[in-house]
């Protein structure tokens, strides 16, 4: 059996500053034109149809290479390495079922429902801001402050302290992109201690006189007499807010531009927007996923579809072409039939994002607001993207919204 390595596989580099735009949309495309379902990238392989993806993203074979990279960097004290150590996608096992069992109810679809009333006011009140002839720059105005102000709200914080958490998650999520922790490690470091100190005040607050914000609710969850201490509950509210403001908002935007780029389908989304803003946000997700490519490393050999993988080989997931196997043709649409494959954009198996519930009620009650409100949805001028290196979104959105009232 040839090891990977020994292939000749095309080539791909995630982490190309010119890969922006159309240009990273084009060479996404030419690599889905080869002719099989492995490629190799600088730090491993990268993986191209949906099979494969779901394989190496639930083999216990394989984890989050959170601990490696840490180590790689030298990242071996301080309230980075305590974040990485205890972050929830880099615990397994026992350990992981007992933290996702605790902190799953917290946020069932059910329990994060209760935050859409205070999203709709959100949102209501950002639409207010738009000046009278309805341009505005839609990340700046919108999709930024939007899911800052619902973290704010799932805390229990005040809402005046929104623009303060989302410079927490932007500047902690650069943890996983490899190219931000080389230029930029000391700001993500001071990030994730300020953070701890901030939300540290909550917990102690929220211990002596509970409410009715997730930090309470935590506090409360049990599993058989077992509760969170104080470190898991800093450690998984801060994945929380890291796992959903960044994402949201780069996910968010995705779908308006999207929408924005093909009058059509805003048309049928304003045909009926409670009925279709499901299915609205799953196209985007399927079509332009935010988390392009998830790693894992693995923790023994693997042999899979007659290729030997060594233990420590680094394998990238990308959503992006398991999402376009068996297309005949890469359009967006929702209301297309799209079957009931699972999106990768939120992971798989036990390490499926912790956040989707809420990331999912954020942007359905943003696209049905927004269809209710806005007769059509254009660009006003060109948006400018970011990198498939980490989490990928758009840096400006500039948008002319026409009031339908």
């Amino acid at each position: 059996m040839p090891l990977a390595a020994e292939l000749e596989l095309p080539s791909f580099d995630h982490t190309d500053a010119s890969l922006r735009g159309a240009r990273y949309r084009s060479a996404m495309a030419d690599l889905e034109g080869h002719d099989g379902w492995l490629a190799a990238s600088p730090f491993g392989f990268i993986v191209l149809d949906r099979e494969s993806g779901e394989f190496f993203l639930r083999t216990k074979a394989a984890v989050f290479p959170g601990l490696t990279i840490a180590d790689l960097f030298g990242i071996t004290d301080g309230p980075l390495r305590e974040e990485i150590v205890r972050n929830i996608i880099n615990v397994n096992g026992d350990d992981h079922r007992r933290l996702r069992n605790l902190v799953n109810p917290a946020l069932s679809p059910r329990a994060v429902d209760r935050y859409r009333p205070a999203m709709r006011r959100f949102l209501e009140e950002l639409l207010g801001a738009v000046a009278s002839d309805g341009r505005c720059e839609f990340i700046g105005e919108f999709a930024k402050p939007y899911p800052s102000l619902v973290i704010a709200e799932v805390m229990g914080a005040p809402l005046t302290d929104a623009p303060r958490l989302h410079h927490f998650s932007n500047v902690i999520q650069r943890q996983f992109d490899p190219t931000s922790l080389m230029s930029e490690r000391e700001q993500i470091e001071q990030a994730v201690a300020e953070f701890y100190e901030y939300e540290d005040r909550f917990i102690a607050a929220r211990r002596s006189a509970p409410g009715d914000d997730l930090i309470s609710v935590l506090i409360k969850a049990e599993e058989a007499g077992d509760r969170l201490s104080d470190d898991e509950l800093r450690n998984l509210v801060l994945n929380i807010l890291v796992g959903g403001v960044d994402t949201s908002q780069s996910q968010l935007a995705h779908a308006v531009r999207l929408l924005a780029e093909h009058p059509d389908q805003w048309e049928i989304l304003r045909s009926d927007p409670s009925g279709l803003a499901s299915a609205a946000v799953d196209e985007a997700l399927r079509y332009e996923p935010i988390t392009p490519f998830t790693a894992r490393i693995l923790i023994e050999a693997v042999d899979y579809r007659g290729v030997s993988f060594p233990a420590g080989s680094i394998v990238l997931v990308s959503a992006w072409h398991a999402h376009r196997n068996g297309s005949t043709a890469d359009e967006f649409d929702i209301a297309a039939d799209r079957g009931r494959d699972r999106l990768l954009t939120f992971g798989a198996g036990i390490h499926y994002c912790v956040g989707a519930n809420l990331a999912r009620a954020e942007m359905q009650e943003a696209l049905v607001f927004l269809a209710e409100r806005v007769s059509a949805l254009g660009l006003d001028g060109e948006p400018e993207f970011g990198t498939p290196s980490g989490i990928y979104g758009l840096e400006r959105l500039p948008l002319k919204l026409e009031r339908s009232v």
